[in-house]
């Protein structure tokens, strides 16, 4: 049974945030409105909430164009990223040949070789989504990589001492022990994805049926329409917190009835 002083600090967790949001977003109209500030120059919360309302139809549109580029790029970055981190834990010699690469893709600014992937991939789409994964795969592999190789090491030579093979101690032991890490890096990884969707977006200028919110901002900053560019802007941020907690939801499901990083202790 759960006590009633865990339920109000899960509702602490949720309210102090939200109230801390509120106060901000009326000192922000406050200031506005105190001000005179024309909207095409900073506009008040309640005008982006018009914005947002009346455009709402090509914000979605545009929402599901991000969104449909981010899932892509981050499930590509998980199918890949955990491939790469089984293959660098069965050599220490694979893994010092390979992981550079790996950090070389992390340092390079997408913003510099996004024009040259679309270029080279007709598809823009699937061009945009090799810009994601570019940004979004390194966690994945280093944070996986980690986790495959903090083992207990008695737990580890206990599995040797009872003839365990490769396969078995990479199921029983190692991945089982890296779980943790894997989802910290899948936390990780899906903003990385969003930010990849957005700037090579941004690089591609896609617009028609494929324009995504990234899209969206510039024409509206052309347009000197700033409300919508902050309502695109807000859709953004928004599901970037939406798919981080799917994430930690995710990762609370699988840990918390037996690794001690989810259990709850009670006091």
């Amino acid at each position: 049974m759960k006590s009633p002083l865990l339920e109000n600090e899960k509702f602490v967790q949720v309210a102090a945030p939200m109230f801390v949001g509120f106060l901000f977003l009326l000192l922000w109209e406050a200031i506005v409105r105190a001000n005179d500030i024309p909207p095409y120059i900073l506009p008040g919360p309640l005008e982006i909430g018009k914005a947002f309302v009346e455009d709402w139809g090509v914000l979605f549109h545009g929402l599901l164009m991000t969104l449909k580029v981010t899932l892509l790029a981050f499930g590509i970055s998980v199918l890949l990223g955990t491939a790469a981190s089984l293959l660098f834990v069965q050599s220490r010699w694979i893994e010092v040949s390979l992981f550079p690469y790996a950090v070389l893709m992390q340092v390079t600014p997408i913003v510099a070789i996004a024009p040259l992937i679309i270029i080279w991939v007709d598809d823009t789409t699937w061009a945009l989504t090799v810009c994601a994964v570019i940004i979004a795969i390194f966690p994945i592999i280093s944070n996986t990589t980690l986790g495959l190789r903090s083992v207990d090491p008695n737990l580890l030579n206990m599995f040797r001492m009872y003839r365990a093979g490769r396969l078995q101690q990479l199921v029983r032991l190692r991945i089982p022990s890296a779980l943790p890490y894997f989802f910290g890096g899948m936390r990780i990884s899906t903003g990385l994805a969003l930010i990849g969707a957005v700037v090579a977006e941004f690089v591609a200028g896609t617009g028609g049926t494929q324009a995504g919110l990234a899209y969206l901002i510039l024409q509206a900053g052309y347009n000197l329409d700033i409300p919508r560019m902050f309502a695109a802007l807000g859709l953004i941020t928004l599901t970037g917190i939406s798919l981080f907690a799917l994430m930690v939801w995710l990762s609370d499901l699988v840990l918390r009835n037996w690794h001690e990083s989810a259990l709850k202790v009670e006091q």
